[in-house]
């Protein structure tokens, strides 16, 4: 049955689901990509649609922005709509000279100070890790495609405007993060608790270290590869 944030019946939302933070990439993705999409939540203006993709059924949902959004729809998903596999697509920046704009990342971890996990479920380390399974499948995709993807670590921040640089050392060198987002280290925590897959690949929109950055349309409509990458994997 629907929950307070989404009016899907069951059985309207796929097995597996993309989700990218903003409701117009979820709105690109679908109307783009799926056969037959169908939109079947837009509570809060959080948009989610089902289709086919290749003739198998895949959602793409929104998360919204941070990790209490994330980490609110995921679980929702997750538990409530028996969704098994979640494929977080979006946006990053790039924290060292080796993430050039438009690079396609997989993560292989999320570094975060926020204590989502310690308060969710009294998870009380600083790492939480995407399904081995699910990153494997966007690896095998991604070459498929021959679409070149780097795996790295990522810190996922609960803070978009910090008042200091100070932290970056830190998280560069000692957790050896190439580049920050805000949702995953939630979406990873929330998969583990519900026993069930979730995996992360991003797009570099923005770079700390030229000051190079996307526009919004681009941040929307552009990156395209780790869409096919993301919906490719989705029905393996």
């Amino acid at each position: 049955m629907p929950t307070p944030h989404n009016s899907a019946e069951k059985g309207q939302i796929a097995k597996t689901v993309l989700m990218p933070g903003d409701p117009l990439r979820a709105k690109f993705i679908a109307e783009t990509f799926l056969e037959n999409e169908q939109l079947v939540n837009n509570v809060r203006g959080i948009r989610g649609y089902t289709g086919t993709w290749k003739g198998v059924p895949v959602s793409v949902m929104a998360s919204g922005m941070g990790m209490p959004s994330i980490g609110i729809y995921s679980y929702e998903l997750f538990s409530s709509y028996d969704v098994d596999n979640i494929i977080r697509v979006g946006s990053a920046g790039g924290y060292t000279a080796d993430m050039n704009l438009f690079d396609v990342l997989i993560a292989s971890g999320a570094y975060s100070e926020s204590t989502y996990a310690k308060v969710q479920c009294g998870y009380e380390e600083d790492v939480t890790y995407p399904s081995a399974e699910l990153n494997e499948k966007l690896r095998s995709a991604a070459a498929k495609l021959d679409i070149p993807v780097k795996e790295v670590i990522i810190h996922s921040s609960d803070v978009f405007y910090r008042e200091s640089s100070d932290y970056l050392e830190d998280v560069i060198n000692n957790h050896h993060c190439k580049a920050v987002e805000m949702e995953s280290f939630a979406l990873f925590s929330n998969a583990r608790v519900l026993k069930k897959n979730a995996a992360c690949i991003l797009t570099i929109s923005d770079s700390f270290v030229t000051r190079e950055e996307t526009t919004p349309q681009e941040r929307e409509r552009s990156f395209t590869k780790m869409m096919l990458v993301a919906l490719d994997a989705a029905i393996k």
